[in-house]
């Protein structure tokens, strides 16, 4: 006979009143780390990590990618579409086969500060995976017919992105805050795309793809010191006396206005409001997280209970960081029907002031706190993301050493210094941004709000 069915309230109650919540039990560095963080010959640095819950690898590779010319984030565009599709050793038919035989795969990306290699495989694949790396890296052949291909297949996803409000609204918010900086040129022209060539594409991974600067972390079922060996040998072909090319110094965010971004006819309005913050090494950083965990860093926040949960002002609104090399910025975003865009940025900016003038009590800062400690141990568990916390890191000159100590830090943030921070850093005052929507019917109000300007249309 079966048990009778019991809801989740039946379970969570008991003749004489609620179940209590168990206690929380002690916390753990987020994580234990056996590993090796050196420079090679080349210049290249790595670090390794023994992580063997599987036998597996995960690689990830990080190269300074910035560039000024006019048609680099298209040229770049197509050489990390066609950087896997052939070398002077093997086609991409032979390079996917060779990966395929290791249980392994590499994919690249790009934007305007970094080119990246991702990759995984089975643990005793790991020298195949690093050849096949190599043969790319040296002598990646962009045939004419591949970067063809790739290049009208990346001119139908350009134009697919800028019609999604997200792009449209991401790219008014960079131009806002950064003006011409490099930076703000995520998604190439598809009129630039199209007229990338062949030699253009090899020009540039001969003048770009450079070890000395970049960073290559290593992490799962590996000897962390005898890797080392393996890697110098394996990359000792990619070599060049120059290093690879940092993007510029973004210039400090300063408050102002929001501008709005007329689209005409759009049904909702995306809001996107941004400040400067510090940086992860600044002995305020651990203070600042849990503030912005407070204000809209995860789901029982103040900003997603008032204009989501109270007031339905949105489906999704959220605030988190956005680090690029040393500067560090703090972002809200939130998407609104039209007709309810004005009160959701009144109601984001009062909360920004609230996190300051009420700071979050005690048992709010033991939340996030909470929160933001299980979140690093849980997303360090796998070796998928314990590589992309460390590639984060380790690009900004951060390690292991870092990851390791930061739940000690999160642990040692009072109340006293989160309130401190909030009413540092999240003054509406120092948030400037975009509001992208139907300009003839959010104008009147927006302006009426005060500290918002109209723009030109999207």
């Amino acid at each position: 006979m079966s048990a009778p069915h019991r809801t989740a309230e039946e379970i969570g109650r008991t003749a004489a009143g609620p179940r209590p919540v168990p206690s929380l039990g002690t916390q753990r560095a987020a994580a234990d780390l056996s590993h090796v963080d050196t420079t090679l010959s080349n210049g290249l640095r790595v670090l390794a990590v023994r992580k063997p819950t599987v036998p597996l690898v995960e690689m990830r590779v990080w190269i300074p990618f910035a560039g000024d010319d006019k048609l680099h984030p298209a040229t770049a565009e197509v050489l990390a579409e066609t950087l896997l599709t052939g070398t002077a050793r093997r086609d991409r038919i032979e390079i996917d086969a060779d990966l395929a035989l290791i249980g392994g795969d590499l994919a690249s990306g790009v934007d305007p500060e970094r080119l990246a290699i991702t990759g995984t495989s089975l643990a005793d694949g790991l020298p195949t995976m690093l050849d096949v790396l190599a043969d790319a890296l040296t002598g990646a052949s962009y045939a004419d017919a591949e970067v063809e291909r790739e290049r009208e297949r990346l001119i139908e996803r350009i134009a697919v992105s800028r019609t999604q409000p997200r792009t449209i609204a991401r790219e008014a918010l960079q131009k806002h805050r950064y003006g011409n900086h490099p930076a703000v040129r995520e998604v190439p022209q598809a009129e630039d795309v199209a007229i990338v060539t062949p030699e253009q594409v090899r020009a540039l991974h001969q003048a770009s793809v450079l070890p000395r600067g970049s960073v290559l972390v290593l992490v799962g079922d590996i000897d962390p010191q005898t890797v080392i060996g393996d890697l110098e040998k394996a990359l000792g072909g990619w070599a060049s006396d120059r290093s690879a090319v940092r993007l510029p110094a973004l210039p400090d965010l300063a408050g102002g206005n929001v501008l709005l971004v007329p689209r005409a006819g759009a049904v909702q309005s995306q809001i996107r409001l941004s400040a400067q913050t510090v940086s992860r090494t600044d002995p305020r950083y651990a203070a600042l997280q849990l503030a912005n965990l407070a204000y809209g860093g995860y789901f029982s926040s103040r900003l997603v209970e008032n204009i989501r949960e109270d007031k339905g002002y949105t489906y999704s609104a959220h605030s988190g960081f956005e680090f690029t090399d040393q500067t560090a910025v703090v972002n809200v975003d939130a998407d609104t029907a039209t007709d309810a865009t004005a009160a959701a940025l009144m109601e984001t900016r009062y909360e920004l002031a609230r996190l300051g003038l009420v700071p979050p009590t005690a048992e709010e800062v033991e939340s996030v706190r909470q929160y933001a400690i299980g979140s690093l141990v849980t997303a360090a568990s796998s070796q998928a993301g314990l590589a992309a916390q460390l590639a984060a890191l380790a690009a900004t000159g951060l390690g292991a050493e870092w990851l390791a100590g930061h739940p000690e830090r999160l642990a040692a943030v009072t109340a006293e210094d989160v309130a401190n921070a909030a009413l540092e850093f999240f003054a509406p005052k120092r948030f400037t941004g975009v509001v992208v929507g139907d300009a003839e019917v959010l104008a009147p109000k927006l302006k009426a709000l005060g500290d918002v300007t109209v723009g030109e249309p999207a």
